[in-house]
């Protein structure tokens, strides 16, 4: 069981760093260490929620662990450090697509510990489509309006 789950470790910190590498490549703020440890953080919590308390007492006012408890927590607290990247400068936001990547990392760490191994590379896998696919075609849209004359009408 130990090496089962110091495999769904290491999975979260390599998926949440396959994340932090495009990231790193586009020169965002939150790059592959920060992606790497919000994944591998995630996951940790998520074991230790679902394994580390099975000899907790379970009885008349005392109640078991809950995965769902922590899972729910580490949801909010990655709005937490999302919301540090997120930054407002002459009325334009930078930082969004970030704390939007930290916060899916967090869900391939969480995915990663509860054994769902597939969903969580399906869902690295889209995400890095996503963010490739998507800011080419952003990059598209903003070079096709900069070659529109400014006052054409």
């Amino acid at each position: 069981m130990t090496w089962e789950l110091i495999l769904r470790l290491a999975l979260a910190a390599g998926l949440g760093t396959l994340i932090g590498m495009e990231r790193a490549y586009r020169a965002k703020t939150a790059g592959t260490r920060t992606h790497c440890l919000v994944a591998l953080g995630s996951a940790l919590f998520m074991i230790v929620s679902q394994y580390g308390f099975l000899d907790a007492p379970v009885g008349a006012g005392v109640r078991g662990a809950d995965p769902a408890r922590v899972a729910a927590q580490i949801v909010s607290g990655i709005g937490f450090l999302g919301a540090g990247t997120i930054i407002m400068q002459k009325h334009v936001i930078h930082g969004l697509t970030t704390a939007a990547g930290m916060w899916v990392a967090a869900g391939i760490g969480m995915a990663s510990a509860a054994g769902l191994y597939w969903v969580a590379v399906a869902a690295t896998a889209l995400c890095l489509v996503g963010l490739e696919l998507f800011g080419r075609l952003n990059r598209a849209i903003r070079s096709r309006g900069e070659k529109e004359p400014e006052n054409a009408g």
